[in-house]
This record gives C-alpha cells, sequence and structure tokens, in this order.
C-alpha cells in the first residue's frame, strides 16, 4: 500500500495527514501541546486512536515508545553514526531495522530481515513529505508510526 504522509504546515505542534494513493485522507496524527517531550497520536477518520507516540526524555540519543491499542508495541533508537541514519526498532513480535541514507531522504525498513517499507523524502516541498510504500502483509499503522519518528528525529530541527 502507498502512503503520502505530510505534515500540516499552519499548525500548532507536529501535525499529520496521511493520504492513500488515490489522495483520500487515511489517518491524521495530532501532536499534544504542553507537554515534556513529544507525544503524538494517530487517529482514524472517525476519531479512534490507533497508535501513541511518546519522546524518552535525557537520553544520550533520540528514543520513542511507540502503542498500539494500549500496547507497547515498539521502542525505537537512532544508533550514532557519523554517515547514515540507522535506526534500531526493538518490539515484542518481531525484529525491526531502519536504514537510512546520510541525507535522511531515503529509508528502508525491515522486519525479520526482509524490506517491508520504502520511505522517500521529496526534496523540494514545503512541508515535510514522505512517500511510504508498505507490504500489503505488515502492520500499516506501525509502520507509519516508525516514519512519524524517523520524522521527528531527522527532521524536526528543519523546521
Amino acid at each position: 500500500m502507498k502512503y503520502l504522509v505530510r505534515q500540516k504546515i499552519f499548525s500548532l505542534g507536529d501535525s499529520f495527514s496521511i493520504k492513500d494513493e488515490g489522495n483520500n485522507d487515511v489517518f491524521i496524527v495530532k501532536s499534544q501541546l504542553l507537554s515534556f517531550g513529544k507525544k503524538l497520536r494517530i487517529f482514524d477518520l472517525a476519531g479512534r486512536e490507533l497508535c501513541y507516540i511518546e519522546q524518552k526524555l535525557f537520553r544520550f540519543m533520540p528514543e520513542y515508545d511507540i502503542y498500539i491499542a494500549g500496547y507497547h508495541a515498539a521502542n525505537v533508537k537512532k544508533k550514532f553514526a557519523f554517515f547514515k541514519n540507522d535506526f534500531v526498532v526493538t518490539s515484542p513480535n518481531s525484529q525491526y531495522h531502519i536504514d537510512g541514507d546520510v541525507f535522511a531522504h531515503e529509508f528502508r525498513i525491515y522486519k525479520d530481515g526482509r524490506v517491508v517499507a520504502n520511505i522517500s523524502k521529496k526534496f523540494f516541498s514545503f512541508t515535510d513529505t514522505y512517500m511510504v510504500d508498505i507490504d500489503d502483509g505488515s502492520d500499516q499503522v506501525t509502520t507509519l508510526a516508525l516514519v512519524i519518528v524517523i520524522d521527528m528525529v531527522c527532521h524536526d530541527n528543519d523546521r
């Protein structure tokens, strides 16, 4: 399934719209204002919370926890590297790994050793915009949450 993840330009805090390849809204991402650390939620169009993302504070490298339906689904840590943007994702269900290029514009998400998603950030865009191609057999919401974490870690200071 292909998605377009676009940050909303006129919003307080981090806010994203997620559209399918037909340019139809599928999910909405909203941040919690006035909190210590970043806290975001992914909602379906009916307003049901599907995912909660929380930044862990006081870490040497950026770290986030992802919760799906109230259960801890993954912990995402950026690896220390000079010329790569790689992440380690610890999950009780599967082993993920994220490889990124030096410019943080191209990423691949691996689950149990095989590629399940390709992420491309548009170079010339007014807001952070990502094309995401997720394997149909993969958990779409968890993978989209990983894309949101990648943006917060790699491109939050660009704004």
